[in-house]
């Protein structure tokens, strides 16, 4: 198979439903993921849950996400946020639509170290039309102490049903 080739192997929310429970299904999941996106696949980052409203992704502390003074580089955290927000909203959308990023901020706390973990809770409507959702992620450190927030405006448009 080529770079340029695509593997459509169904929804977020599908290949969530069949990979998740299974021995090692979450990381086969974020391979695949990480494959599919892959500026996102370059952290290594592991999705935890996905589930109605919640999505729960996190990234182990390693060499190639640190920077010059040994914490978890800033873009590292980002793009961390930007995976929990996306991947929260779309597995609701799951086939109904589609979506894209329109807007990204970021609060940094504090310098992360070790497992960062990003949380995001966001109920997406499901009614057909554009909407523009603000989504939160929270990152938080192994201690629990938040290292830094994602502010993401998702543009969900979701189909027409007939």
């Amino acid at each position: 198979m080529s770079d340029g080739a695509v593997v459509k192997l169904g929804s977020l929310a599908t290949l969530w439903g069949r990979f998740s429970s299974m021995p090692g299904g979450k990381a086969f999941f974020s391979i695949v993921l990480g494959r599919a996106a892959r500026y996102t696949g370059s952290i290594g980052a592991r999705v935890e849950l996905l589930e109605p409203g919640r999505g729960i992704v996190t990234m182990r502390d390693r060499p190639r996400v640190r920077n010059h003074l040994k914490s978890v580089h800033a873009i590292a955290l980002m793009n961390l946020g930007e995976l929990a927000t996306g991947a929260t909203v779309m597995y609701q959308v799951d086939g109904k639509g589609r979506g894209i990023l329109k807007g990204i901020v970021m609060e940094y706390l504090k310098k992360s170290r070790g497992t960062i973990t990003a949380t995001c809770e966001v109920d997406v409507p499901q009614h057909p039309g554009k909407h523009d959702l603000e989504v939160e992620g929270v990152l938080k450190d192994s201690t629990g102490d938040t290292v830094a927030i994602c502010k993401a405006t998702w543009r969900i448009d979701i189909f027409e049903t007939v």
